[in-house]
């Protein structure tokens, strides 16, 4: 599927998604107007090691989408980015910053995507300032030490990322 065949403004928010948090989500829900699909690409990146499979996460992502229709497309990917983004015919790659730090990464990764494909345009979405803080690296770390994860996940998240982290 490409633009030029389907006329569709198609955007990508790629991601590891390990798990989706309420920040990811707001995101999508904001990033879904900018398009007329959004697909969300569910990075493998074991370079990360996730706590949850492929599968799992995919999965998670669905559940917590499935209320926009099918407008939005949720695949897991393995490749290069912009090759991704090329496959799906994707004229836009939506990111989410929270902070500083997260500009400065993005801001390398957008001028190294710029020199492998110059058609395809990262768009940034700033997170809504209850979920600045949020991170899925953090929401799996206070899950690890008993405490609350119920402001920063969606209640089916909460409960997988509970049985994963009490076994």
């Amino acid at each position: 599927m490409t633009v030029e065949r389907t006329g569709q403004r198609i955007g990508l928010y790629p991601g590891t998604f390990d798990p989706i948090t309420n920040g990811h989500s707001d995101i999508i829900g904001r990033a879904v107007k900018l398009v007329d699909k959004l697909v969300i690409g569910v990075a493998r990146n074991i370079g990360k090691s996730p706590m949850f499979t492929i599968d799992e996460r995919v999965d998670m992502v669905r559940e917590q989408v499935a209320h926009l229709g099918d407008r939005v497309e949720v695949r897991p990917f393995d490749s290069l980015l912009m090759h991704f983004a090329q496959e799906l015919g994707a004229g836009v790659i939506i990111r989410g910053l929270r902070a500083v730090a997260d500009f400065e990464y993005e801001f390398q990764m957008t001028a190294m995507n710029q020199q492998l494909n110059r058609e395809i345009e990262t768009v940034f979405l700033m997170a809504d300032p209850r979920h600045q803080a949020v991170a899925s690296r953090l929401v799996k770390e206070i899950a690890q030490l008993g405490g609350s994860i119920a402001p920063f996940v969606a209640p089916s998240v909460a409960e997988r990322l509970l049985g994963k982290v009490t076994r």
